[in-house]
Formats: structure tokens, C-alpha cells, sequence
């Protein structure tokens, strides 16, 4: 097959230029042996911002297991995103690069040109783990630059006496996140107290979605269930968020992405040759290096000529 569609999903931001709020329910799948929410990409809304893809997963309590068992595996075109609300998470990589991401920390690898990794429960944990995974689409000036990982063990955390913000992507009122970001773009955890309502304020020029991931909130006189993307459109200057028994609420956002993109297993691309120099390249150990720092046996790529959606292994 040598079709786009053979070769994976196009997928483009198709924003609303203007205030909404519509629901997307997520997608129930499994990452190996862990129960995942995929609420991007989905059929109808592929794209936030330079936001491609997001998993939830958790929250979840163990003991011998290692929930989040990853094995090595490939990279192009985007940055991956970890964040954690409980728990802890392994990261190895190909550059040699080790880190364990805990909650009120991110990871943020770059893929660039082609990058290799493995994420995995360590060793001496917590026995929970609640989190989200995002990828971010990189703009095409920046999708060939060489690989990078960086590890933050503190994002900037605005206190208000309504709640927390913690950012891990972007910049609000004149905080920025020190994380290293290609697009205009928002990555935060608003947490709002109990019986306490508070306004985030947002650039009109950004669309913007919330996902629910701890607790109970409103949002415009609208009670927001957990396990579903809700999408907002543009031309907002504020959110509004009440909560009775408190809350952590996703907020993910940025500029309309001007690309279209191509998005396959874990490829993010331009064209369907793209894709398959990647896969090629991967299955005969060329372009993405070993990933040294795991005992895990790396993944072999899918058949191209799949003609189902991409399941990407995050």
C-alpha cells in the first residue's frame, strides 16, 4: 500500500475560532499490561494546539507489579510530555540519558531527527501511579534538529488562594515553564480548593481543552466528567472553575498548529516516506541508537500495510 491512509492518520488542528465547549469522550486501550484513557487523537479532534496525543493513565495501586513496562522504541517529529500526579516513572533513552519523573516534575524528550526510549516503573516506587502522557507536534523548521532530554525536578507552581497552577509547558501571566518548547503552547495542572471558584486566565489567540483528572468541577455551570477531553475553542480571555471537594483539571493549549501532519505507530511526519525510511531505519538498528539503560527487549515495528488508525506505544 502506499496510500497515506495505508501509512497512518492525517491529522491538522481544525480549530474553532471562537469560545466553545464540546465533550469528547476518550478511548479505552491498553499500554502492555496498563488500562489507558487515550483522549487524543480521536476521530473528531485530532489536534489542540501543537498537542497530538494524550493518555491518562491511573490512578492505580500496586504492589510487586510494574504497571508502566515500556520497552525500547522509536521516535520522530514530536516531543513527549510525562507528568505525574502520583507515583514515579523511569526514563532511559538513547542518548544515555536516565530519570525518574515524580509528581510536580516533567519529562520532556525531543525527538528531533530519531530518538529511542524506554519508560518503566523503577524499581523502589510508591505502589501508586496517576499520571498523563502527552506528545507535541514539533513545527517543520524543528522536526530535524538532533535529539534531546531534558528532566525538571520543579515546574513553576502560581499560588493563589483559590488553588495551584503547575506549569509544565508555556507561559501565564508572565511565568513561564523552563522546559524547551518549539510552538507557542500551554501545558498546566490547575488545582482548585474546595469550595473555592477561580478564573485562569487565557490568550484569545490560543485554542484550549481541560481534561478532569482528580476530583469534581464546573466549568461554565457545566459538570465535568473525568475520562473525557473537553474542547474549547478560541477567542477565550478566561476560564471559570468551581469546585465542591477539589480538584486537579489538565488544561492544554497553544496557537492553532499551521501543518498538517502524518502520525503512524510512533512517527510523526509529513509524508508516507517519511515513515517508511523511519520504520526501515528502525528495524535494522540504523538512526535511533540503543537504548542501554533497561533490560527490556525492544518493540519491532507494526506492518505497514495496517490500515486500521495508529495505536501509538507511548
Amino acid at each position: 500500500m502506499s496510500s497515506q491512509q495505508s501509512l497512518g492518520q492525517e491529522c491538522t488542528s481544525d480549530s474553532t475560532q471562537e469560545p466553545t465547549l464540546t465533550a469528547h469522550p476518550a478511548r479505552e486501550t491498553r499500554l502492555g499490561e496498563l488500562n489507558i484513557s487515550r483522549a487524543l487523537p480521536i476521530r473528531e479532534r485530532r489536534m489542540v494546539g501543537p498537542w497530538c496525543f494524550l493518555d491518562r493513565f491511573g490512578p492505580l495501586a500496586f504492589a510487586d507489579e510494574k504497571p508502566m513496562n515500556v520497552p525500547p522504541h522509536p521516535h520522530i517529529g514530536l516531543q513527549t510530555v510525562t507528568w505525574l500526579l502520583e507515583g514515579e516513572v523511569l526514563h532511559t533513552d538513547s542518548l544515555g540519558s536516565t530519570a525518574t519523573v515524580l509528581p510536580g516534575g516533567v519529562n520532556v524528550m525531543t525527538a528531533g531527527r530519531g530518538i529511542a526510549h524506554a519508560e518503566e516503573t523503577p524499581t523502589h516506587h510508591s505502589g501508586k501511579l496517576s499520571g498523563v502522557q502527552l506528545w507535541a507536534a514539533l513545527p517543520d523548521e524543528h522536526r530535524q534538529i538532533e535529539p534531546s532530554f531534558t528532566s525538571l525536578e520543579q515546574v513553576p507552581v502560581i499560588e493563589t488562594r483559590d488553588g495551584l497552577v503547575s506549569l509544565f509547558a508555556g507561559k501565564v501571566d508572565g511565568v513561564s515553564s523552563p522546559a524547551p518548547y518549539f510552538s507557542e503552547i500551554l501545558g498546566a495542572d490547575i488545582q482548585v480548593h474546595p469550595h473555592h471558584q477561580t478564573a485562569f486566565p487565557l490568550s484569545p489567540h490560543y485554542e484550549t481543552a481541560v481534561l478532569l483528572l482528580d476530583g469534581d468541577c464546573t466549568l461554565e455551570y457545566q459538570t465535568l466528567s473525568q475520562k473525557t477531553l473537553y474542547y474549547l475553542g478560541a477567542c477565550r480571555e478566561r476560564l471559570d472553575l468551581n469546585s465542591q471537594d477539589g480538584c486537579h483539571l489538565l488544561l492544554i493549549g497553544g496557537m492553532p498548529f499551521p501543518e498538517k501532519i502524518l502520525m503512524w505507530w510512533n512517527f510523526v511526519a509529513r509524508t508516507p516516506e517519511e515513515i517508511r525510511q523511519a520504520r526501515d531505519d528502525w528495524e535494522n538498528h540504523r538512526r535511533f541508537g540503543e537504548v542501554k539503560g533497561t533490560q527490556l527487549k525492544r518493540l519491532s515495528s507494526p506492518d505497514l500495510t495496517r490500515l486500521a488508525p495508529p495505536n501509538p506505544v507511548s
